[in-house]
């Protein structure tokens, strides 16, 4: 295997033990992230998480012959977590904390870390987020019931992780992830809102929905009041050039989408997109916490 990430041929190496490429190594992400209680709430109750994801291989002795050893090698993806807690003061805050602790720590106690690129890697991250969705609920079910002030808590999260173009996002409740893609918005996630169920089913339109008065009622999330939860997972492949968005509703209640992509196209790095953001969600009101994360990628050919 050279700097490249080709596969090393080695005189009788079998395929199965032959050098992995190493790909991921060569992406680069610029990430920025903001949050804001805004201009309204006395607390904010959303909290985030942005995580560089290694696996490294280097040798530091060896009498294998020239050539036939490893070179140096390193795997790196990224991780991503926005949680926006409800519940009232201290409640909304223990709800968001914890749907983003425990999710990485069910992550660090995982035996074996998939950091394949393959189709069938993904799939089994994809796989393993939504096992660990329902350990998430387990535990604030179980917070609610140790503090009777907590037993009305709960909280959204949309969450992701890249290995190299390889993207796995999971999300429940109405925090958001997008991708601009040559200079087009696109929503990645569909809200779990009784709106946006009526906007499904024919009974409002989209307008409609924006300025219903019930536009802020979940219908799914973590929830110390429910037993289970049912969260909604996919997965994407990312170009070059590609940018991923994660915010609370705080932004995308505040400023509209067509907004969002011309910031998104018109800023220079990740950091000034969040700043102009977070910046316009407060000059048109500011009435909810604002969260955001902006990630970049450049992805070799």
């Amino acid at each position: 295997m050279n700097s490249g990430g080709a596969k090393l041929s080695v005189p009788g190496m079998q395929p199965e033990t032959a050098w992995p490429e190493t790909g991921s190594s060569r992406v680069t992400v610029d990430l920025a992230a903001v949050s804001d209680r805004g201009r309204v709430r006395d607390n904010n109750e959303d909290h985030f998480l942005v995580m560089r994801i290694r696996r490294s291989l280097e040798i530091l002795s060896t009498n294998l012959p020239a050539g036939q050893g490893p070179a140096p090698a390193e795997e790196v993806g990224y991780g991503f977590a926005v949680a926006d807690g409800m519940g009232g003061p201290m409640a909304g805050e223990v709800a968001s904390q914890m749907a983003i602790r425990t999710l990485v720590s069910l992550a660090l106690h995982e035996p074996d870390w998939i950091f394949g690129t393959s189709p069938e890697d993904t799939a089994r991250r994809v796989e393993r987020m939504a096992q660990r969705w329902a350990h998430v609920q387990e535990a604030i079910r179980a917070q609610g019931n140790l503090e009777p002030a907590q037993r009305r808590m709960g909280t959204t999260m949309v969450a992701a992780v890249s290995l190299g173009p390889r993207l796995v996002i999971g999300h429940i409740g109405d925090s958001r992830a997008y991708l601009f893609r040559r200079g087009r918005l696109h929503q990645l996630t569909h809200d779990h809102t009784l709106v946006q169920a009526l906007v499904d089913l024919g009974e409002l339109t989209a307008e409609e929905a924006a300025v219903d008065s019930r536009r802020h009622l979940l219908v799914r999330s973590f929830s110390a009041a429910e037993d289970a939860c049912q969260g909604d997972f996919q997965q994407a492949r990312l170009a070059d050039g590609d940018q991923l968005l994660f915010c609370t509703d705080g932004l995308t209640e505040m400023v509209d989408n067509e907004t969002i992509g011309s910031v998104l196209g018109l800023t220079a790095s990740a950091d000034e997109a969040c700043r102009v953001l977070l910046a316009a969600a407060l000059n048109h009101g500011g009435k909810d916490n604002v969260t955001i994360v902006v990630a970049r990628y450049r992805i070799p050919g």
